[in-house]
């Protein structure tokens, strides 16, 4: 049975994030040796329509070039209520609608896969510094922080959260205070955004309140052919 595939992000105003969207199909489209219009992509908000339109309206075009199965990639670092209720529930409505025409499934999000991992560690061997601070967005859902807490711990890192404590300045005043004089960190982000924008404004001035301390923050992980490659392997598993 021939698949497409829908790489589902959470979606922004911001129109880079889209942008690297549609780079990233283009790369998993060239990883898994399908043709281009095999691989889709969708976002669950801040669209003009509502995800589950969406896959219908890509399953539609899909099953006019002989697909039967579609696949729906969550694009998502962390498990949380959008991979867990959002998504399947938008699924549900396009499969009652399409009927038994064509096939709709569910992957694995994408921060599920051991490599990802390997791929954050690459990014901080590339780095010298004494500490890495893993900085990830943060939600008070009890137990979400706790990938977080694990993927930091794999990469031998600090946590350090955007919206809950502690935050990066927080976290880079305890280092500071126990001598630690250089510093990475490390954005827990999939593309370039309005956080990632503000995440490098704060920055500067914890460059300012901070002069003795150097300071590197690397670039959130971005459409890649590795990424890419971790994406085809979790859609082939």
């Amino acid at each position: 049975m021939t698949s497409a595939y829908l790489l589902v992000s959470h979606g922004s105003r911001d129109p880079r994030p889209q942008v690297a969207m549609e780079q990233l199909a283009e790369l998993v489209s060239a990883q898994l040796g399908h043709g281009k219009d095999l691989v889709g992509i969708a976002a669950l908000e801040l669209q003009p329509q509502p995800l589950h339109q969406q896959i219908k309206d890509f399953a539609s075009i899909a099953f006019l070039d002989g697909v039967g199965s579609l696949e729906i990639v969550p694009l998502f670092l962390l498990p949380g209520v959008h991979v867990m209720a959002d998504i399947p529930e938008q699924i549900a409505l396009a499969q009652e609608a399409l009927g038994k025409d064509i096939i709709i499934r569910q992957h694995r999000h994408l921060g599920s896969h051991r490599n990802l991992v390997t791929l954050l560690s690459q990014e901080v061997a590339t780095m010298e510094a004494q500490t890495t601070i893993l900085l990830a967005h943060g939600s008070r859902r009890p137990g979400s922080l706790e990938p977080i807490e694990t993927i930091a711990g794999q990469l031998g890192a600090v946590t350090a959260y955007w919206a809950v404590a502690p935050s990066l300045e927080s976290r880079i005043q305890d280092l500071v205070a126990t001598g630690q004089t250089k510093v990475a960190i490390l954005p827990y982000f999939l593309f370039t955004g309005g956080i990632t924008d503000a995440i490098a404004v704060s920055l500067e001035r914890l460059k300012l309140q901070f002069p003795t301390v150097t300071f590197q923050l690397a670039a959130p992980l971005g459409a890649s052919p590795e990424l890419a490659e971790i994406i085809g392997d979790l859609i082939d598993t």
